[in-house]
Parts: C-alpha cells; structure tokens; sequence
C-alpha cells in the first residue's frame, strides 16, 4: 500500500482501536505526534514502533521538535537551544554559533530517530523582522544570510544523524505580527521585497531540503491564496524557480489561517491542487473520517511516492565530522552546558 497525502494525529500515548484501523486508510501516510502522546523515551519508541509496523511502507512519523519553545519531547531528552540563540552567539563567535546549530541538528535528529521518529519539521527559516512573536526567537536571526549559514549547519547536523530536513515557513513568517493559529496574517510587501530577504534562505537551501511547509500567511501583492493554497507561490515560486523537488507540507489545516479555504475538505482539496504533497489534519478527530471520506479518488501526482520515501529515517550516524558515539555524546554536552551558562528559563 502506497502512502496517501493525509497526515493525522493521535489522542493519547496509546493507539485506539479507532486510531489502528485510520491509520491503515489507504489515504494516511503519515502522523504527527505532540506533547500529549509522550510520557517518556520506552512509550515512545513502543507507540512507533507499532505505527511503523501497521503498513509497508511504514508510515512516516513527524513531529514539531525545533528546541527552545517547540521541543515536544523532554523527559530523557537533551534540551534544545532555540534557534536564536544560535544568532546572537553569531554575533560574538561564528565558528561557536555554527557549532551549536550543527550540534543541535545532529543530537536532535539522533535522539528522534532512535525513538522512532522520522523527521522534526525543522529548520525554521523564517526571519525574526521583530514582528512575529510566535516566530521570535524559533528563528536564528534578521540576516537573511545568517539565517542561511546556520540553518544550512543545522541541516548538515540533521543529515549527519541519518534525518532528512523540513524548512519552514515558506515564503517567511516573520514578517507579519498575527499569530497563524488564531487569525490569517496579511503580507502586503511586494515580491521584490520578499524575494530579496525571506525568501533567501528558502532560495539557498532548496536542493538541500526534503520538506518545505509554507506559511498559512497571505501575501495580496503577489497572490490572492495564502501561500499554503497557492499555486503561484508553490508551483510557479517554489517548483520552478526554485526548482524544489523533495515533498511540499501543508501547515496544520485546522488553524485559523487555513479556514478562510471551506470547510477541512475544501481546505485539503485546495492545498493538494496548489501543489501540496501531503496535507496536516490536526485536533479535529471527529473531522478526520469525513476528511478521508472527502478525499475519496484522489489520485496522488507521479512524483510523490518517491518523494515521501527520501522522508524515513535512516537512524545513521552518516559521513559528516558528528558520526560517533564520542561526538554525538560530547554534542549533547555542549547543549546542557549551553543551558547551564545561560539559564534562560523564558525559552523551556
């Protein structure tokens, strides 16, 4: 059975019945786990291995697990600066900042994949203009270049765990004060003002990204859609001039940015004809089953399948200088000790 476009959530630690027979729906191919289906690092690795053992080819197993504010899992886990803190300390030592982006990539893929999970829906490449505070400091700094030097040390650390990267959130975030969770945030800059700051990082990166999620933003001066359900952002922008060929998510398809779009089969419908690969349906359990009914006959683009597939998690060390037990152990120890030195309580 191949992997459908539909990744969903679950309630609890445990898989339901309800769960075990949805997640085998020939339109799930993937699940995004959160703080409450973690208690500690054995449930976890007992609750993925079970997803992954419900199909062939197992289901793909993401999760929001960027460090600082958006770590889902703690307990028996290295603690995670967050990206900002890697930009400030650029500002002072650039060699240090790009350890610690490459160390926190590395430790945070290594430690997921050997509980389970597949991939973090990480880096963020957003830019911090100082306007986003659910963005803030998730991002690594203003500098478009910056952010391109770090997040590309983030992704080598990634990929040196055996962990493929999603950046996030295309074309940027940070340019907007509301909040995507609760309303649908309006960029009225032009494409020339975009194209030559947010989108630089995205530009850079692209061939070395597996995942891309766009941005449940709307940006009027270039397209109508928000950039999630638009075909000029993601077919013509990021497809081609980009030329990005590894899986496009959508933003979780239950926030308040995303209903401007219909009802949860509207919105599906409309991310995966703007060019979507794989659409979030989370915190909507009574949702779900009309969504898969909704969804009936879609047939998934050529391309897709091969691109799901580069998303499982290879659970190895890889090439790159961070391939030891040694140095996976001597990066956590930068990570803790980062936090000791700082005691930045604001970001836990």
């Amino acid at each position: 059975m191949s992997l459908g476009p539909v990744m969903m959530d679950l309630a609890g630690v445990t898989l339901t019945p309800i769960e075990r027979e949805q997640l085998r729906h020939p339109l799930v191919g993937g699940v995004i786990l959160f703080a409450r289906n973690f208690t500690d690092s054995a449930q976890l690795r007992m609750l993925t291995a079970e997803i992954h053992a419900l199909r062939q080819p197992p289901l793909i197993i993401a999760v929001d697990h960027e460090g600082g504010r958006v770590q889902r899992f703690r307990a028996g886990f290295t603690p995670l600066p967050p990206c900002g803190a890697m930009g400030a300390l650029y500002a002072k030592d650039r060699g240090a900042a790009c350890l610690l982006a490459r160390s926190a990539g590395f430790v945070m893929a290594a430690e997921l994949l050997e509980a389970g999970v597949d991939i973090s829906f990480a880096p963020v490449l957003d830019l911090d203009r100082g306007h986003s505070a659910v963005i803030g400091n998730r991002a690594f700094d203003q500098d478009p270049e910056i952010v391109t030097e770090l997040a590309g040390q983030y992704i080598a650390g990634m990929a040196g765990a055996g962990m493929a990267a999603t950046g996030k959130h295309f074309p940027g975030h940070g340019g907007v004060a509301g909040d995507s969770h609760t309303e649908l945030p309006v960029d009225d800059r032009l494409f020339i003002a975009i194209e030559h700051t947010d989108l630089v990082p995205f530009a850079h990166l692209a061939g070395e990204l597996a995942g891309i999620m766009p941005a449940h933003v709307q940006y009027p001066q270039v397209a109508p859609e928000p950039a999630g359900f638009s075909p000029f952002w993601l077919q013509e922008i990021l497809r081609k001039r980009l030329q990005f060929e590894g899986v496009i998510f959508s933003d979780d398809l239950n926030m308040a940015g995303a209903r401007g779009a219909g009802n949860l089969v509207a919105r599906a419908q409309a991310a995966l004809a703007a060019g979507c690969d794989m659409v979030l349906a989370c915190n909507d359990p009574a949702g779900l089953p009309e969504l898969l009914d909704g969804l009936a006959g879609y047939v998934m683009p050529t391309k897709t399948p091969a691109r799901l597939a580069r998303l499982h998690g290879q659970a190895a060390w890889g090439d790159g200088p961070l391939q030891t037990l040694h140095e996976y152990t001597e990066a956590s120890r930068l990570l803790r000790h980062w936090y000791t030195e700082t005691d930045d309580e604001t970001i836990c």
